[in-house]
């Protein structure tokens, strides 16, 4: 029988996750991940939506199957954040499918500009995406002079803004962050790896002001240590764990599309959860950062925990 062109793509897309650099690692889990435990980052990319032609990243195909397979299951979280990547720019068409095969265990993370209808931005919030995404250095989808209007518009929906901005462009925009009238999120610890650095005060300011959360993510991203222990970043993240746990998420960055294209080593997954494990080592910690505040932040409901790995 001959193949159709779906077979022969998911075909392809299963022989391009098939080597280990997306599955990486011998790692078991050092703590019992508890139930309703949120992977608060993650992205996915699927044949079925081309990618941008001027794309940073271009990883291999990361769908949504693989994403159960190899994080759900082998990680034991039983809720996520689909965050729409660079490589998609303002297309979330991949990130919504996906949320509409999940249902009430997966939120999302659109990226929209100052333009988008109103009737978008409701459709977009009936499909479970919560906050928008602002990315700068990757593209730039959305422009910095954008950002105060748009999060007018997202205000009233009750949604957030996500940022992964440059360290320069962060030391900068302090003060235009902190006016912003939406809650804020900033992704990978926003990129600081010293304790010490001007970076690292900006976030505690922003972090004291009550108004911004912080994903403790990307530690193999941006320091300077290897891994598997990131000595530099795994710091930082000690730090605010000890300063803000009531606002702090964690996410895998699965399926790591940085490392993917070559700009740094790809991660153990497990070890990278293992070593947040490390920064949270008390049960109750853990489970405040990653059951807790992803129902408080994500609008997840507290009655409704899935079992681990589910």
């Amino acid at each position: 029988m001959k193949a159709t062109r779906r077979q022969v793509l998911g075909g392809m897309a299963a022989t391009a996750l098939a080597p280990p650099a997306l599955a990486q690692g011998t790692a078991k889990l050092a703590f019992a991940m508890p139930d309703g435990a949120c992977d608060c980052h993650h992205h996915l990319y699927d044949p079925r939506w081309a990618y941008l032609p001027n794309a940073v990243n271009r990883p291999p195909f990361a769908t949504l199957a693989d994403y159960r397979r190899l994080v759900m299951k082998r990680q034991g979280f039983s809720r996520h954040v689909i965050v729409q990547p660079s490589t998609y720019g303002l297309d979330n068409r991949c990130m919504l499918d996906a949320l509409a095969q999940e249902g009430a265990r997966a939120r999302g993370v659109a990226v929209v500009g100052a333009s988008v209808s109103d009737a978008e931005l409701r459709r977009l919030h009936a499909a479970g995406v919560r906050g928008a995404r602002i990315l700068m250095g990757l593209g730039d989808p959305v422009k910095l002079d954008e950002v105060e209007p748009l999060a007018r518009r997202i205000r009233p929906l009750g949604w957030h803004m996500q940022f992964n901005l440059l360290p320069d462009q962060f030391i900068a925009q302090e003060k235009f962050l902190a006016r912003l009238p939406v809650p804020l999120i900033l992704d990978h610890m926003a990129r600081v790896k010293d304790t010490a650095s001007a970076q690292f005060g900006v976030l505690s300011r922003l972090l004291d002001g009550g108004n911004t959360w912080v994903k403790l993510s990307g530690a193999y991203l941006y320091g300077d240590a290897p891994g598997p222990d990131y000595a530099d970043t795994s710091a930082v993240a000690r730090a605010l764990v000890a300063a803000h746990p009531e606002r702090c998420v964690w996410g895998t960055d699965w399926p790591h599309p940085d490392a993917s294209s070559g700009r740094v080593k790809m991660p153990d997954d497990l070890n990278l959860v293992n070593l947040f494990g490390r920064w949270a080592p008390d049960a109750g910690l853990r489970h405040r950062i990653l059951v807790e505040n992803p129902e408080r932040f994500y609008g997840f409901d507290p009655k409704k925990r899935p079992k681990a790995g589910t």
